[in-house]
């Protein structure tokens, strides 16, 4: 998992609430288990016509956000099923944060798995993050996860929270499975000692 520190890049601003799975990444593009190749479909209910085409109006689609690394969205943000092809898609497109009011459990959840950093703040510091993001190529935000902190495009600042050790994860790229090796030695040893003392249970 790549470690996210402190990211730089263009905030896209998508200000609808209950925003579910499904709409993030529709079902037809789930007969995958492939983490790669899913940015294509990200939104794609959203973002193409019915022939493919793109849609101009859809906000990732337009010249100042087809690259954007933020998302600033409504509230309650993945909501729906809980698949975890959601943030394999956002992070295939090239969002590592997305900032919103609040998020579905399991999908927040998945995101701190992934390398992916959600953000929830106030109604107020959303609207304010909102209207940073509506400034289209100027729509640049720093996160700092370190400091806790998101920077402005005009230098205003809004802290957040973020539990420790799922901070402390993301720091150093490490997902749950990546944090257990790292105690690999001591269950080694522990395993050792266990064979000895209790054989039959091994």
């Amino acid at each position: 998992m790549r470690k996210f520190d402190k990211l730089t890049g263009v905030a896209a601003p998508l200000p609808m609430p209950n925003i579910d799975t499904d709409k993030i990444i529709p079902k037809q593009y789930l007969k995958t288990i492939k983490r790669t190749g899913l940015g294509k479909g990200l939104f794609a209910e959203l973002r193409y016509n019915p022939d493919g085409s793109e849609k101009p109006d859809f906000v990732l689609n337009k010249p100042a956000y087809r690259k954007a690394q933020i998302l600033v969205t409504g509230e309650n943000f993945g909501c729906g099923s809980s698949r975890e092809h959601a943030p394999w898609a956002l992070l295939d497109f090239g969002i590592r944060c997305v900032i919103s009011e609040g998020f579905a459990d399991i999908f927040y959840n998945n995101c701190f798995k992934n390398g992916i950093l959600p953000i929830k703040v106030s109604k107020k510091n959303l609207a304010l993050l909102m209207d940073d993001a509506n400034r289209g190529s100027n729509a640049t935000l720093t996160i700092d996860l370190e400091k806790q902190e998101i920077k402005g495009p005009d230098g205003g600042s809004v802290k957040f929270e973020i539990d420790p050790f799922r901070k402390e994860s993301l720091l150093k790229g490490l997902d749950e499975i990546g944090y257990t090796l790292k105690k690999e030695k001591d269950i080694a040893t522990f395993e050792q000692r266990a064979h000895a003392t209790r054989p039959w249970a091994v």
